[in-house]
């Protein structure tokens, strides 16, 4: 039971968020109804909006509540591109950590016994390899970030490898929303939605592909050394 609790409690913090209404204010409309009081909050506790900014990505990202899009544009809205980027990676890292672990815990024990030989063929894999796989997953802005925390942790992935994937992956994307998100003030004033087709546009998709790429050059060198050496 020990083992499940850390998930349920998860759970339970997620059916509270809906419950309550509170994942509306993850929306373009609950950032533009709150901005001028966000504001104010940074101004006058810069310290203490920096660490509620970092727990509430955390927490969203913990419960996989979606609006990480919301949240990291109005970092950089809200600390400017560099310092809303650096508390994005860390709210999302805290978060991706808390999931992966949750998830580990109470069902790793479950899939090792159902997946048997099987996970002990793919092991060897992921501690010689998952570092770069996932690195290099993590840079593409279109692969969904909850249900990779949520592989990695059923799959048997070393705490290591997954944060620093996690942390090394996701800074481009990072900065790439705060920077919407610095110029967002006059759209939000004309009640307009941000576009954010930028993001899969080919100037900065074609980039963050290339450094995928770049982040399975390793594993793909080994696997040629065994063919053809």
């Amino acid at each position: 039971m020990r083992r499940v609790l850390p998930l349920l409690g998860l759970v339970g913090l997620l059916a509270l968020v809906w419950a309550m209404g509170w994942h509306q204010a993850l929306s373009w409309e609950g950032l533009a109804a709150r901005r001028a009081a966000l504001a104010e909050l940074v101004a006058a506790r810069p310290v203490a909006a920096a660490l509620g900014y970092i727990a509430v990505y955390a927490a969203a990202v913990a419960v996989s509540i979606p609006g990480a899009a919301v949240i990291t544009a109005s970092g950089g809205l809200l600390f400017g591109i560099a310092l809303g980027a650096a508390l994005a990676v860390t709210g999302a890292s805290l978060g991706a950590v808390g999931l992966f672990l949750a998830a580990r815990t109470a069902l790793g024990p479950l899939l090792a016994r159902k997946a048997g030989p099987w996970l002990d063929r793919l092991r060897p894999g992921l501690e010689r390899d998952g570092f770069h796989v996932l690195l290099a997953l993590r840079l593409i802005p279109l692969v969904p970030f909850a249900l990779l925390n949520l592989v990695c942790a059923l799959v048997g992935m070393r705490m290591g490898p997954f944060v620093a994937a996690t942390v090394l992956g996701i800074i481009p994307g990072a900065v790439v929303f705060a920077s919407i998100g610095a110029g967002l003030g006059h759209v939000l004033e004309a009640g307009q939605t941000p576009d954010l087709s930028v993001v899969v546009s080919w100037p900065v998709l074609g980039p963050l592909l290339g450094l995928a790429g770049l982040a399975m050059l390793p594993p793909a060198w080994k696997w040629w050394r065994a063919r053809h050496g």
